[in-house]
C-alpha cells in the first residue's frame, strides 16, 4: 500500500530537474528512506547506550549466574 505526498518546490528547481531528467519522486523516495534509516540507527544507538548504562550497574557475577540459569533451563 502506498500514499501520495505532495511537496512544494521552487519552479526553477523543478525546471532544472526536468532538464537533467531527474525523477523527482524517486529522489524524494530515496532521500526519505535514507533519513528514516538514519533515525532508526540513532534510536537503536540510544537504546544500546541506555542498556549499557543499566548493565553497568549490575555486578558481572550476577550476569554470569543469570546466563548460566537460562542455559540450564533449555
Amino acid at each position: 500500500m502506498s500514499v501520495t505526498v505532495s511537496v512544494r518546490i521552487p519552479k526553477k528547481l523543478r525546471d532544472e530537474a526536468k532538464r537533467y531528467g531527474i525523477n523527482i519522486s524517486e529522489v524524494a523516495r530515496r532521500a526519505l528512506e535514507e533519513e528514516v534509516k538514519k533515525r532508526q540507527l540513532e534510536e537503536a544507538t540510544m537504546a544500546a547506550r541506555r542498556l549499557g548504562e543499566i548493565f553497568s550497574k549490575i555486578p558481572p557475577g550476577e550476569i554470569v549466574e543469570w546466563l548460566r540459569e537460562v542455559r540450564r533451563e533449555r
